[in-house]
């Protein structure tokens, strides 16, 4: 790797304010004589609220550990409060007929219990199961959390000064808390292993998605980036692993990509949806499995984008649980052809996501509305190299993976090579192993009583991974995946 320099109930983001001396939260009082005045000072309070907090305590990062199991990194269920006010569309519903609609982690029967139990509270009083939400009630739910198992391959430093953070993330590790991932998360597991803390947040990327993340170190040079992003000063490169024989030509696709669902993260090109740009270019094609590694240049940050443009162009990312799949019809939404409606479409995901467990709702798209047009490049000055000199480069590096896809213990090699966080931030590694005596058990959690399988690798990783990114005077870059070489053959 080199460097050169010249967002489950996810609730947790709205707090109330904290007595300084039992540390217990205290709900804001407020007058209902007029519901819209409630409503503007619930949100005028929130924005406060989240400005106070511009990262999290000790208190927060304590919460509970790590440990290492069948090469995932797993998390001891902990005891944890999620609040909310009560949001717009909720107001003169009935309490559980709003859990059990908009909440899916658990059956209906469950938010029941904790509501006659007290677990689930309104402005902290217990209520009943018919309670009305009014504007402004604080929703606080305490329930027993069991986190998503993530992969243990290393969160490795491609630079790190005093305004920056870049590392390569692995796939399968959200960037921040969502959903039902809060310490399996790179910028828990920095701040928690390897006191990197009060990160923020540059830009972005998928779950499921590995590659370069840049953090900043201060608010100065966070805003810095975010400028130049902003400004499209900002080019990035991704390489991926598609189905079928690309063209040799470079491919420019500009058709506009509309999100069909906020809520399960799912988006299709259509002319309702925003403009965007992606330049896509073949790195090597192999006939005997039929894929091709391709480098992809977006100019715009659309949500999902390269992957829906892949999956119009009919060349979708090999292992893309999403876009990759016959729920968009036949062909798999080529050309945009999906034949059923965006209401049928959602509801198709939700039944094939409750069977086969993979539809992507990791809590990546609780993100996209802040998040959705930050990442964006510059589209005049993001002209592709030319193919052969990519090529060469690719080549290289896919020499070096070769020799490293021998290894038979990734992990090791990476620690051994002193190129893990610990090693450059000069923290000690953590005991990994399994202590039972962490582990908790409440007779009343429903995920205690129900045993769920381990994800499989292939669960954890999309061959989609982000290589480059530069901007004036900077530039930085990983090194590739083992996927990245053409003769690569997929695992049994």
């Amino acid at each position: 790797m080199t460097a050169h320099r010249s967002c489950e109930l996810n609730i947790d983001e709205y707090y109330t304010d904290e007595d300084p001396i039992t540390n217990k939260r205290k709900y804001l009082a407020d007058d209902r004589s007029d519901s819209g005045k409630d409503l503007k000072k619930a949100k005028l309070e929130t924005k406060a609220l989240k400005a106070k907090r511009p990262g999290f305590t000790d208190e927060r990062y304590n919460e509970t550990s790590y440990y290492i199991e069948n090469g995932l990194r797993k998390v001891y269920p902990y005891y944890f409060t999620f609040t909310t006010f009560t949001k717009g569309r909720w107001v003169n519903q009935n309490i559980l007929d709003v859990f059990a609609r908009e909440f899916r982690a658990h059956p209906a029967e469950e938010y029941e219990r904790c509501i006659k139990s007290g677990s689930l509270t309104v402005n902290y009083q217990k209520v009943d199961t018919q309670y009305k939400l009014k504007h402004n009630d604080l929703l606080a739910n305490v329930v027993h959390r069991h986190e998503v198992p993530v992969t243990n391959d290393p969160i490795t430093i491609v630079h790190m000064d005093d305004d920056i953070v870049v590392v390569n993330k692995p796939a399968s590790i959200p960037v921040h808390p969502c959903g039902r991932y809060r310490h399996n998360t790179v910028v828990f597991v920095l701040a928690k292993e390897h006191n990197l803390r009060n990160l923020r947040t540059i830009h972005r990327l998928d779950r499921l998605t590995s590659g370069l993340l840049m953090f900043g170190r201060t608010p100065r040079y966070a805003r810095i980036m975010e400028a130049q992003i902003r400004n499209r000063q900002v080019n990035k490169q991704y390489v991926c692993r598609v189905e079928g024989r690309f063209p040799e030509q470079t491919i420019e696709c500009n058709h506009p990509i509309e999100v069909v669902s906020y809520k399960i993260g799912v988006c299709k090109v259509s002319n309702k949806g925003k403009n965007c740009s992606t330049t896509f270019q073949l790195v090597g094609y192999n006939e005997k499995t039929n894929i091709s590694v391709v480098l992809c240049f977006p100019h715009s940050g659309r949500m999902h984008q390269i992957r829906v443009h892949l999956q119009y162009l009919g060349f979708p990312v090999k292992n893309d649980p999403l876009y990759n799949h016959v729920v968009f019809g036949p062909e798999k939404g080529r050309g945009g052809v999906i034949g059923k409606s965006d209401e049928q479409l959602i509801h198709d995901l939700i039944n094939i996501h409750n069977a086969e467990n993979w539809l992507g709702m990791d809590g990546d798209s609780e993100l996209m509305p802040i998040m959705k047009d930050v990442d964006v490049v510059d589209e005049g000055k993001n002209t592709p190299p030319g193919f052969k000199k990519n090529e060469s480069v690719m080549e290289q590096h896919q020499q070096q993976l070769q020799i490293k896809s021998r290894q038979t213990n990734q992990l090791q090699l990476q620690y051994d090579s002193g190129m893990n966080v610990s090693t450059q931030t000069g923290q000690d590694v953590p005991d990994m192993d399994f202590d039972a005596e962490k582990l908790t058990h409440d007779p009343h959690c429903y995920e205690c009583r129900v045993k769920f399988r381990d994800p499989k690798p292939k669960d954890l990783i999309m061959y989609l991974h982000a290589w480059k990114y530069s901007g004036p005077g900077w530039s930085y870059e990983t090194d590739l995946p083992v996927w990245a070489n053409v003769e690569w053959k997929e695992p049994e």
